[in-house]
């Protein structure tokens, strides 16, 4: 199991009034955070929980969370709808008011 903590501020996309460039820097950088993601064999559970001040619905969750999760395809070897990486997506409320992103990889249980 590989469990990592990231600094990064996931926000609902879907509720987000910014330039489409603001978008692209943001998601480009999600993406290259995942860097630091230990590559992990497949098939795997990926967790990805978002840590911040206040809980996002579920639709909002995951795609707050997609440029991350390309990222870790991409550190997978695998695209991300490659059946053989089951994707969860958690959050918890932080306080005192914080934002990172815990990711946590296992491998596919029996």
């Amino acid at each position: 199991m590989i469990e990592i903590e990231l600094p990064l501020r996931l926000v609902s996309v879907a509720n987000v009034r910014e330039c489409w460039q603001q978008k692209a820097a943001r998601t480009k950088a999600h993406r290259r955070a995942a860097i630091a993601v230990p590559k992990h064999a497949v098939p795997c559970v990926v967790t990805i929980t978002r840590i911040g001040p206040r809980m996002l619905d579920g639709d909002n969750l995951q795609s707050a969370c997609k440029g991350l999760r390309d990222g870790i395809a991409d550190r997978l070897g695998v695209d991300d709808r490659d059946p053989a990486v089951e994707w969860r997506y958690t959050q918890e409320i932080a306080k005192p008011k914080r934002y990172a992103v815990r990711v946590r990889i296992e491998s596919e249980a029996a």
